[in-house]
């Protein structure tokens, strides 16, 4: 455990992680929700202080180094500049924004304080995940052909009732909430995308939510490979899958279960991924989906605040996940065009 100081914005569910792993790492000293009994609940529980003015605890809270932003994604570029121009540190969930010029803004706030940036993607940290981009990076699979994404989950009217999940302005989309880790790892395996088409619908969620509840995807990558992503939130009654296969020059493999959690396939020349295991499942109770690495999250950025590693996702590899769905609902609205 180190002495590190974080706060937190925003105490909805995600920051109950977060502060779990703070307190285990380093110094749970603030939390802040405009909803104060959620701020108060976190705080008793951790033994920090409760605000519900951000602005007031920035100004009070000299002693954090780093602001954990938990709120809603239409609001993370908003309270992630106020914290950099405050002087501090900033991790934001993701994604990082729901439009490319904020995550802009946010990349210049942190460049022009001097302060560092991170972002959430705890998925790089999945074995499976991290086996399969060390191959690739070695060459052991050779030139990518094509890379499959299947997002096969269900999150039904109950999910977004009483929530700012599902609405434009706070939302942004179903591959904003839902599937912008599996945009992160396509770039982060394969590299830039140069053009994608694409067709979406709302299918179930009329009158629910504001944007699609299902997508199909064609990529074109700058390297020259193909990709597809098929997603929806319309699985019945329950997530069926969420998984990632590449074909390449010397093997194929993909990387299956719920969460890409398992090594579902392979057959590589010369290779074999061993000793994977199968990675835990974070989220409890019905809508189960994302992947519990937050404490390699806080552990990667401890070391890097003291110089000690390169940071595992840097703002810049965040940006291209938001260019990247920019694209896919650009597409979109011209009918695939």
């Amino acid at each position: 455990m180190s002495d590190m100081r974080f706060a937190i914005i925003g105490c909805g569910r995600i920051a109950e992680r977060h502060a779990g792993h703070i307190n285990k790492t380093g110094v749970l000293k603030a939390v802040c929700d405009s909803d104060f009994k959620k701020a108060v609940d976190i705080a008793k529980k951790y033994d920090a202080i409760a605000y519900q003015d951000y602005d007031e605890m920035l100004a009070r809270e000299k002693e954090v180094a780093v602001i954990s932003v938990c709120t809603p994604n239409g609001l993370h570029a908003e309270h992630s500049i106020k914290a950099l121009q405050a002087g501090f540190h900033v991790l934001c969930e993701k994604p990082m924004a729901t439009n490319v010029k904020d995550g802009l803004e946010m990349i210049k706030a942190a460049e022009k304080a001097d302060r560092r940036l991170f972002i959430i993607k705890q998925n790089r940290f999945n074995p499976p995940v991290a086996a399969v981009k060390n191959a690739v990076d070695k060459g052991i699979l050779g030139k990518i052909y094509s890379i499959q994404v299947s997002c096969f989950w269900n999150r039904n009217a109950d999910y977004y009732k009483n929530s700012w999940k599902g609405t434009s302005a706070l939302d942004g989309g179903t591959l904003y909430t839902q599937f912008s880790h599996f945009i992160d790892l396509l770039y982060w395996i394969v590299g830039d995308v140069k053009q994608v088409f694409a067709l979406t619908s709302n299918f179930a969620h009329k009158g629910v939510i504001d944007f699609e509840d299902t997508g199909v995807v064609a990529l074109e990558f700058v390297n020259g490979a193909l990709g597809t992503i098929n997603y929806t939130v319309n699985s019945f009654n329950k997530n069926m899958e969420g998984s990632l296969t590449i074909f390449a020059e010397k093997g194929a493999v993909k990387i299956g279960g719920e969460y890409l959690n398992t090594i579902e396939y392979q057959n590589i020349d010369g290779f074999e991924i061993k000793d994977i295991g199968e990675q835990s499942i974070g989220n409890n109770g019905r809508y189960t989906g994302a992947s519990s690495n937050h404490d390699k999250v806080y552990e990667n950025l401890i070391n890097v605040l003291r110089d000690k590693s390169s940071v595992s996702t840097n703002s810049f590899e965040s940006l291209k996940t938001l260019e990247i769905i920019n694209k896919i609902y650009q597409s979109s609205k011209l009918g695939g065009v």
